[in-house]
């Protein structure tokens, strides 16, 4: 049964969650609230790091005898076995929790509703739904790599005020400083960017990730369907700051064995398909334990992922300058993304960010 103030507990619990952003990988983000009968919080936590203790635990440590009777509200179901650390509902059981109110069921096979129906068993009220769809998008990476087994994938796409994202065959620098530390604070957490050839070709990025610390390496993925990037191109380079990938055809690397040899002998990992199938590579990505994933670059790379429908949502950065003429965005991108309402725009200084979502 719900209680009224339900939702605002939830999501309470909902934004402790985010203290563990980027640390708690290939965990997602929990947090918990425990309230006392007579609504007061009397502990609050949230999981920080893959390994350490889950929200539920810190939050009744937190509350200690307190607990009993309470209400426990965790914005994902608490677990029912015996990983890294024990199971969850046997310490809620234990504290004399009287309700637990969660927002989402863990898709994980391990749990997926395990842990709900224990609880009921021992004759705890439980309450699914709360603050479902908040939660649902603070943990897209997590949910799309357990319920699809790809990665929750982000087509983010920089261009003038006009629509282009650079000039033909040369690098174009657009964006802010601030848009420019926004986008490296998104690299601070996601698994990984992948970019085309053409991006490598023109900007010769390095595809590293400045700003906060991260707990995981960054991957690189560059997809080379034909081999037409340089062996000398910087981001080959750069293994010491995480794994680097290469997207190629099976039938490029027969062609020219040696060249991949060398690059692999660099720690590049060459990956070959037999035809351009993305939902194949996307596959391998999420067994790899990639669950989040940037196309950064460039429109034909993007708007082949949106063909074979794997992209769950778009990030526009629209720059004040005016290129006149170039390499245009994808216009599918642009169609979407002006649809969002203006007063949903988010200011970077001088640039613009439009965040849309495509799945579910």
């Amino acid at each position: 049964m719900l209680a009224p103030t339900d939702a605002a507990w939830m999501a309470r619990a909902i934004a402790l969650a985010e203290r563990g952003r980027g640390r708690t990988h290939p965990n997602p983000l929990v947090g918990a609230v425990v309230v006392s009968p007579e609504g007061v919080v009397v502990g609050q936590g949230a999981h920080l790091v893959a390994g350490g203790p889950h929200a539920e635990v810190v939050a009744l440590d937190d509350a200690g005898d307190r607990a009993r009777g309470a209400t426990l509200y965790c914005t994902l179901e608490p677990c029912s076995h015996t990983g890294r650390t024990g199971p969850c509902v046997e310490r809620i059981a234990a504290a004399g929790v009287r309700r637990v109110v969660t927002a989402i069921q863990d898709p994980n096979p391990l749990v997926d509703g395990r842990g709900h129906a224990w609880l009921r068993a021992r004759g705890v009220e439980v309450v699914v739904g709360v603050g479902r769809d908040d939660a649902e998008r603070q943990n897209a990476p997590f949910l799309t790599w357990m319920r699809h087994h790809r990665p929750w994938t982000v087509l983010k796409t920089v261009t003038s005020s006009d629509g282009f994202v650079g000039r033909v065959g040369e690098r174009t620098q657009l964006s802010g400083a601030a848009a420019d530390r926004w986008m490296h604070r998104q690299r601070a957490w996601i698994d990984a960017i992948a970019v085309g050839a053409d991006t490598v070709l023109v900007d010769d990025p390095e595809l590293t990730a400045r700003g906060p610390v991260r707990t995981r390496p960054l991957v690189r993925v560059v997809f080379d369907w034909r081999g037409r990037t340089s062996p000398q191109a910087r981001v080959w380079s750069t293994g010491s700051a995480g794994p680097v990938i290469m997207v190629v055809l099976d039938s490029t690397v027969q062609a020219d064995p040696a060249r991949f040899e060398a690059l692999a002998a660099q720690g590049v990992r060459v990956d070959g398909y037999p035809t351009r199938d993305l939902a194949a590579v996307a596959g391998r990505l999420a067994e790899a334990g990639v669950q989040s994933l940037v196309l950064e670059g460039g429109p034909s790379l993007q708007q082949a992922w949106l063909d074979a429908g794997l992209v769950d949502h778009l990030q526009w950065l629209i720059t004040p300058g005016v290129l006149g003429h170039g390499v245009p965005m994808v216009p599918a991108v642009r169609a979407r993304c002006e649809a969002v309402s203006r007063d949903r725009w988010h200011c970077l200084d001088a640039d613009w960010l439009v965040d849309k979502c495509l799945q579910g």
